[in-house]
Parts: C-alpha cells; structure tokens; sequence
C-alpha cells in the first residue's frame, strides 16, 4: 500500500530523514519496538477472533429441572404430626 503512494526515491529520502533525526544508534531500538507492538496486536486480534468463533461454537448449558415440584412432594411420604400426649390424674 505504501509502494502505492510513494516511489522508490521517495522512500530512500524519508529514511535519511529519520536517520537524521534519530540516529544510528536508536534506529534498532526504534525498528524492535514497532516490532513489538505488531506482534502484540496481531496476538490480540487474532484472541478476539477466537473468542468470537468459540463463542458461536458453543451450545446452551442444558437447563436443570426445578428442585422441588409438586409431584415430588406428594409422592414422599409426609410425616405425622405429633398428638401431644394428656395425662388424667
């Protein structure tokens, strides 16, 4: 895409413009932190798309029955009630 607008000797004369600017000796360090943060953003991208792609992958949790229903409670055996006991004196 660069190729595109600019020609060959216009690329040769931004270079000696930065290497003008920032010397030889930060060109290095320049050139592997544009490294860096390329690969770090292609890293991200790339997460994103997964994330997404998986995301569309996945299907529903499937959804667990209620706890108690009334068909549960009746067919359990219910429990007594206590008769408090009278004595006769």
């Amino acid at each position: 895409m660069l190729a595109a607008f600019f020609g060959g000797w216009e690329i040769v004369l931004i270079l000696a413009v930065v290497l003008i600017l920032f010397g030889a000796k930060k060109l290095p360090e320049l050139a592997k932190g544009l490294g860096t943060g390329i690969k770090e953003f292609k890293k991200a991208t790339r997460e994103v798309t997964d994330e997404i792609q998986n995301a569309g992958n996945e299907s529903p949790a499937p959804k667990a029955p209620p706890a108690n229903t009334t068909a549960q409670l009746q067919s359990q055996p219910q429990p007594q009630p206590k008769v408090p006991e009278t004595k006769v004196i």
